[in-house]
């Protein structure tokens, strides 16, 4: 009897698995990123009244954990459960999904640069509602200490704008010990300075407030730093953007195999 010879079509295991270990990277990352979020709200005492939620009258930066773990959650476990079942519908909500995400982030960087007047105005909004809120919340407090300290700034324009907050104002009726005064991370690193001491702005010159607290706003030492590190900034984003189209590729890939090997039967 002569052997006959069938031209079957076969998935690319290379393809499969390395789609699989790659999303599963991103869904641990996402299950690490939700975790931490977790952990941090129920220290916070969230997780027991869901309600304090809305109590805070600025960002509360377990938010930015929650929506991109539960992102990478989402799209690592389509991207690993399509490629190792070969299922197509994962495949395509993972492509899709991916495709949207690229769509968004690249809309954002043009209006960005159209808007940026706008984007600032925006920007010098949101940190003063966060200075209101600055001790509402250990984390907002935290993340407003660590930009101070890191570029060396002190509110969105100037020292001034902690007058919005109600413990640093100088209103007749505030009766806090800090009082006209600045957080400890507007202080310089200059060791002669005291930070254990309170600042007190009405108290000092001008000029003689820059040898003891950072004088220039944080907006404006943004966007100095930005224009400092543009090729890095630049490429990190275009390298992000890379890995998309390449897992796009990859999935819409495999998915034609898929899809092949089902109309060979």
């Amino acid at each position: 009897m002569s052997g006959k010879h069938f031209n079957v079509h076969e998935v690319g295991c290379c393809i499969k698995y390395f789609i699989f270990g790659f999303n599963i990277i991103f869904w641990l990352l996402g299950v690490a990123f939700l975790s931490v979020a977790l952990w941090a709200w129920s220290e916070k005492g969230v997780l027991s009244n869901i309600s304090s939620i809305t109590d805070l009258g600025g960002f509360d930066p377990v938010w930015l954990f929650l929506v991109v773990g539960g992102v990478m959650f989402v799209l690592g476990f389509a991207g690993c459960i399509g490629a190792l079942r070969e299922n197509s519908f994962l495949l395509k909500f993972f492509s899709v999904f991916l495709g949207i995400i690229f769509f968004l982030e690249l809309t954002a960087g043009v209006l960005a640069f159209v808007f940026k007047d706008w984007i600032k105005d925006q920007l010098k909004f949101f940190i003063n509602n966060n200075i209101r809120a600055y001790r509402d919340d250990i984390d907002l407090q935290n993340l407003i200490d660590f930009t101070q300290d890191y570029w060396e700034c002190c509110g969105a324009f100037g020292p001034e704008d902690w007058n919005l907050n109600i413990y640093f104002n100088c209103t007749d009726t505030n009766l806090s010990r800090e009082k006209c005064g600045v957080p400890f991370s507007c202080c310089t690193k200059d060791p002669a300075v005291s930070k254990h001491s309170i600042f007190t702005l009405n108290t000092h010159a001008e000029n003689e407030q820059k040898t003891f607290i950072h004088t220039k706003g944080c907006v404006p030492q943004f966007e100095k730093w930005l224009q400092e590190n543009l090729t890095v900034v630049a490429g990190i984003f275009i390298g992000i953007a890379l890995l998309q189209i390449f897992g796009i590729c990859l999935a819409q890939n495999l998915l034609s195999d898929i899809e092949a090997v089902r109309e060979s039967w």
